[in-house]
């Protein structure tokens, strides 16, 4: 009864596959081994948590960027934006292909041109896909972004992130007694 309730406080908190291999550790494993994996889980919920952080600064330092005064050549090309976001050339493309950046096009080649608009939604994208958002709901809120003045959709898709994230850190200190009691009990 007590593995089952750790389990579903842990699955709140790491998700079912991650709970099941830490309630097996704690049952047949010694307590080194459930430390290991549940410092894993922590770090990693650290790791979301700082990406959010860094994202939210990131977006309030983009969208406090002047768009004024744009000359056609301030333009990049794809690979100039792939090198200055630290990403392959098939990501913008890929971005491209589901909305979520749109590019002009240059009169040569039909190359993809980024205006310095198109640059900071590419920035945008780049800084929420490292806080762990997927492209549907970029798909969804990128529009919203896009309109001059509504960081705010953006800031409280941050927070809900950051509310998800404490949900699952807090089901992971209420899952900690639960398994102090399974490894107290595995191990002689």
């Amino acid at each position: 009864m007590r593995a089952a309730a750790t389990y579903v406080a842990l699955a709140a908190g790491v998700g079912p596959v991650e709970a099941k291999r830490i309630v097996r550790a704690a049952r047949s494993g010694t307590q080194n081994d459930v430390l290991v994996l549940v410092d894993a889980a922590h770090a990693r919920l650290h790791t979301e948590r700082r990406d959010v952080q860094l994202a939210r600064e990131a977006a309030v330092a983009i969208s406090a960027e002047p768009l004024d005064d744009i000359r056609p050549t301030d333009a990049m090309t794809i690979s100039e934006l792939a090198t200055a976001l630290g990403v392959p050339t098939s990501t913008l493309r890929y971005w491209d292909r589901q909305g979520l950046v749109a590019p002009g096009r240059a009169a040569r080649g039909n190359a993809r041109s980024y205006t310095p608009v198109d640059v900071r939604d590419a920035r945008v994208v780049h800084q929420l896909r490292l806080a762990g958002y997927r492209i549907p709901v970029l798909r969804d809120i990128m529009p919203a972004l896009r309109q001059v003045g509504r960081t705010s959709d953006l800031m409280n898709a941050l927070r809900a992130r950051d509310a998800n994230i404490s949900s699952r850190s807090l089901a992971l200190l209420q899952a900690a007694a639960g398994l102090l009691a399974l490894t107290s009990s595995a191990d002689p």
